[in-house]
C-alpha cells in the first residue's frame, strides 16, 4: 500500500513538472513572438519613413538616381521578408543603403537646411533608437526562451513537446562598424 502511494505521487509530481515545464515554455514562446511582432511594427515604421525621406533628398539631388533605387529595393526587400534571418539581412542591406543616402544629402547644403528633411532625419533616428531596443528587447526573449528549453531536465522533453530553437535577429559585422552621419 506504501509503495503504491509513493508511486502515485511520484507520478503526480512528474506530471506536475510536465504541466508547469509546458505552461511555463508556451509563456516564453508567446514573449518571443509578441517580441518579433514589436521588432516587424518598428522596421515597417521605419520602412514607411524612407520614401519621404528619399523624396526631399530627390528633390536636391535629382543626378543621383542609383541611390535612390537601391534605397528602394534594400525598402522592398525588407517589407517583403518573412524570417528573422531574412529580416536581419534585410534590415542591413538597408542601413547599407541609408548611409549612401545620407552621404548623398552631405553634399547639399541647402537640403541639410531643410525643415522638412531635419524633421525626417530626427523621426528616423528615433525609430532607429526603437529598431534597435525592439531588437534588444526579442533577443533577450529569445535567450530566455532557449535557455529554458536547453537546461537539465528540460532538455529532456521540451522538444518532445514541440519546443526548438528561436533564432536570434543579429546584427551584420557591416552593421556592428561606427557610422558618422554629420549635417553642419
Amino acid at each position: 500500500m506504501n509503495i503504491a502511494l509513493l508511486l502515485i505521487a511520484v507520478l503526480g509530481l512528474i506530471i506536475l513538472y510536465i504541466w508547469s515545464l509546458y505552461n511555463g515554455l508556451v509563456t516564453l514562446k508567446m514573449r518571443v513572438k509578441e517580441a518579433w511582432s514589436q521588432v516587424d511594427v518598428q522596421l515597417k515604421r521605419r520602412s514607411d519613413l524612407i520614401p519621404n525621406l528619399v523624396e526631399t533628398v530627390k528633390g536636391y539631388a535629382k543626378h543621383e538616381k542609383s541611390v535612390f533605387e537601391n534605397v528602394t529595393k534594400a525598402r522592398s526587400a525588407l517589407l517583403s521578408a518573412k524570417t528573422p534571418a531574412a529580416k536581419a539581412e534585410a534590415n542591413n542591406q538597408l542601413g547599407a543603403t541609408l548611409k549612401s543616402l545620407f552621404a548623398v544629402a552631405e553634399a547639399y547644403p541647402q537640403l541639410r537646411a531643410s525643415e522638412n528633411f531635419g524633421q525626417l532625419q530626427r523621426e528616423l533616428e528615433d525609430t532607429e533608437d526603437k529598431v534597435a531596443y525592439s531588437r534588444q528587447f526579442y533577443n533577450t526573449a529569445v535567450m530566455d526562451y532557449n535557455t529554458r528549453i536547453k537546461i537539465f531536465p528540460n532538455v529532456l522533453i521540451a522538444q518532445h513537446l514541440g519546443f526548438l530553437d528561436e533564432e536570434f535577429f543579429a546584427a551584420s559585422e557591416e552593421e556592428k562598424k561606427k557610422i558618422d552621419v554629420k549635417f553642419d
